[in-house]
């Protein structure tokens, strides 16, 4: 349904912050996007991101197993069951500051809901 944001057009080392909303549930790789993320932001330079995904209670996170498949083929390929804080360190990047809580107003099935800054290190 959109770009996957693994080719940003900045130069490498060229940004102060980038901000990621509500969108590493979709893009196909998550981790080579993340890649490219750290790759344009400056040393020190900061991911400030709110992004749905994994839950924190085991029983939600069975629900979410169950319905990822259905979810993805309703929803543009968005994925319930992303551990947003492991993709964030797997491409590299330092979580400095992290809120895990259940967004109002909808099912806890999707609304797990990671809240944070990640900063690039050299």
């Amino acid at each position: 349904c959109g770009r996957d944001g693994q080719s940003l057009d900045l130069e490498s080392h060229s940004a102060d912050a980038v901000l990621s909303t509500w969108t590493l549930c979709t893009i196909p790789d998550p981790v080579a996007a993340l890649r490219e993320v750290r790759r344009v932001l400056r040393p020190g330079g900061t991911l400030h991101f709110v992004e749905h995904g994994a839950a924190p209670d085991e029983g939600v996170r069975r629900w979410q197993e169950r319905f990822n498949s259905l979810n993805q083929r309703l929803a543009c390929g968005c994925n319930l069951n992303r551990d947003i804080p492991a993709l964030i360190r797997a491409a590299g990047l330092t979580v400095s500051r992290l809120d895990t809580y259940y967004s109002p107003g909808g099912p806890k099935l999707v609304a797990a809901t990671y809240e944070g800054v990640a900063t690039a290190t050299p």
